[in-house]
């Protein structure tokens, strides 16, 4: 039986505008408690976003939602996932896309997360500790991107680069007193097209991997 609290969350998610039925399918399939720290367990189907370790967090489910729903996906389509997280985002891409490619600074988030796709029986996520604002190039091109943390003024280049001819990418930008706002661009044959969602609040997206005691290396 379906908890109520999940009923409840997916009809709060689609008065919010989430109105694909295969993503609210997932979102109400995929266990969000076993991704918040337990403290939080009571809170994991709150559409609030919830503290996790090395002072992250994980999204609202809004957020998660929005985000895959902007992204148009088809399950042909192989998705490079910046910002891995708890994994949460990442078991949602995987439910609706043929494989994700997902990378994550912080070590053990990354080990943590590939626990729970684990649990859960998700195999078509690959999970690396990696400077996310680089990309993944040896799988590229992607046909789309989802970046989880705010990019300084624009994305970086060498995640446009990687995204596929008529792919899209979703990411938040950082535009400085303006706040920041959640972008779709798409990627034509003459170049890339721009599109702003809503204004949103995310981690800044940061170079370089993080070590044990949170500095970058």
């Amino acid at each position: 039986m379906t908890d109520v609290r999940i009923i409840q969350l997916l009809m709060e998610l689609r008065r919010q505008g989430i109105t694909d039925t295969d993503i609210l399918s997932v979102i109400e399939t995929t266990p969000r408690e076993l991704f918040v720290p337990e403290v939080f367990a009571d809170r994991a189907y709150d559409n609030v976003a919830l503290p996790i370790d090395a002072g992250q967090s994980i999204s609202q489910p809004f957020i998660v939602g929005y985000m895959t729903q902007a992204l148009e996906l088809k399950p042909t389509h192989r998705i490079l996932e910046v910002g891995t997280g708890t994994g949460y985002q990442t078991a949602v891409l995987a439910k609706l896309a043929k494989r994700v490619y997902s990378i994550e600074r912080i070590a053990a988030l990354a080990d943590t997360a590939e626990e729970r796709l684990k649990k859960l029986l998700i195999f078509n996520a690959d999970i690396r500790v990696s400077d996310g604002t680089r990309g993944w190039p040896g799988q590229a091109p992607f046909d789309r991107i989802i970046v989880s943390a705010a990019a300084r003024e624009k994305p970086p280049a060498e995640l446009l680069n990687q995204l596929q001819i008529k792919g899209s990418m979703v990411i938040p930008i950082d535009r400085g007193v303006d706040g920041q706002v959640l972008v779709r661009i798409r990627r034509t044959a003459q170049g890339f097209q721009s599109t702003d969602l809503l204004p949103v609040k995310f981690v800044p997206l940061l170079e370089g991997v993080a070590k044990s005691d949170g500095a970058v290396e």
